[in-house]
């Protein structure tokens, strides 16, 4: 393998850890109403487990709650178990065709908590990121030892893959100092 494959091989790596920590985000409690609150979850539909989002739309009418309206009416006891299963502590009411979430505002105690969980996701991501550094350099290292890359190559490499680690680190501290202001200022 050649330096520039090693090299953005384990950038696409890192970039799928940034849209991993993304995802993560999108289903954190800010105090806001999201569909990303709820999307993921999973609801035991005919015995199998489906998303909820391929079970139902999901809209906000204002900031404060979520509607959910299945395709299927039959499954709205399945979503509201799902709901009520899930780590959110929100209380579903069901109306015969939809399954309504309140959300309450969060106390400031409570968005300290959200503000150290984030942080924690931050820490994990950075985590992944300096492991696949860790991996990409043994590669460049390997391959100098077959001597399919030279010497230069392989410093070149390891340089490329300290800048993007850098950057991709940044970008993390980046993205959970805004959702952790975004949480504070709700």
């Amino acid at each position: 393998m050649t330096t520039k494959q090693i090299v953005s091989e384990h950038e696409k790596n890192m970039h799928k850890s940034i849209d991993f920590l993304k995802s993560e985000l999108r289903a954190v409690r800010t105090g806001r109403a999201s569909p990303g609150l709820v999307e993921h979850l999973t609801v035991e539909y005919y015995g199998a487990p489906t998303p909820l989002k391929q079970l139902a739309t999901i809209a906000v009418p204002d900031a404060s709650s979520i509607v959910i309206k299945p395709f299927d009416p039959s499954c709205l006891k399945e979503i509201e178990k799902a709901i009520r299963a899930s780590e959110l502590s929100l209380a579903p009411q069901v109306d015969g065709k939809t399954v309504r979430l309140n959300l309450p505002p969060l106390s400031e105690e409570r968005r300290k908590q959200i503000v150290q969980q984030v942080k924690q996701m931050g820490e994990k991501v950075k985590v992944t990121i300096r492991n696949i550094r860790r991996d990409a350099i043994k590669a460049l290292e390997d391959e100098e030892k077959k001597k399919t890359i030279t010497e230069d190559d392989r410093d070149r490499g390891k340089k490329e893959i300290e800048d993007l680690t850098k950057k991709h680190i940044e970008q993390v501290d980046e993205i959970i100092d805004a959702k952790s202001r975004e949480i504070l200022s709700e």
